[in-house]
């Protein structure tokens, strides 16, 4: 498959602002409708973006794909370690920390919830799995190919 020069040039321009939106769409979950679940599809189709435009070589050598399985297993992690512990004190798995009225920390206007610890490890998860997938699937076709 082939790619033209605009085609290589959008995709370079596009890369950046899908980043920003997937960001915003994580933190915009918290002030209404939005995720890491959703974020993470987002930024992943950014990435997907390139694999097209680019194919794998440049990709692996321009961004850091080659650790999305261990961003991944991070996200997978972050989220346990989010979900669980509350049900160590006989709490409900996903138990809202800080509890209602209690004192929060702001990050500017983002509150430091255990929610959004929670979305950032789902996030880490789907763009880390969605992106060693791409990466799997993309040596495959160039193996098929013939190309290395």
């Amino acid at each position: 498959m082939t790619t033209t020069v605009l085609t290589r040039a959008v995709a370079r321009l596009l890369l950046a602002p899908v980043l920003m939106v997937a960001a915003a769409v994580l933190v915009k979950g918290y002030a209404d409708v939005g995720d890491g679940f959703a974020a993470g599809v987002i930024a992943a189709l950014g990435v997907l973006l390139q694999y097209l435009a680019f194919g794998r070589a440049a990709v692996e050598q321009a961004l850091p794909v080659r650790r999305a399985a261990q961003l991944a297993v991070g996200g997978l992690l972050l989220a346990l370690a989010v979900a669980f512990p509350p049900v160590l004190g006989g709490g409900a798995p996903l138990q809202h920390a800080p509890a209602p009225g209690d004192e929060v920390v702001k990050l500017g206007s983002l509150e430091l919830i255990g929610a959004v610890a929670f979305d950032v490890g789902v996030f880490a998860l789907v763009l880390g799995m969605v992106v060693a997938t791409i990466g799997l699937i993309a040596g495959t076709r160039e193996e098929e190919a013939g190309r290395p």
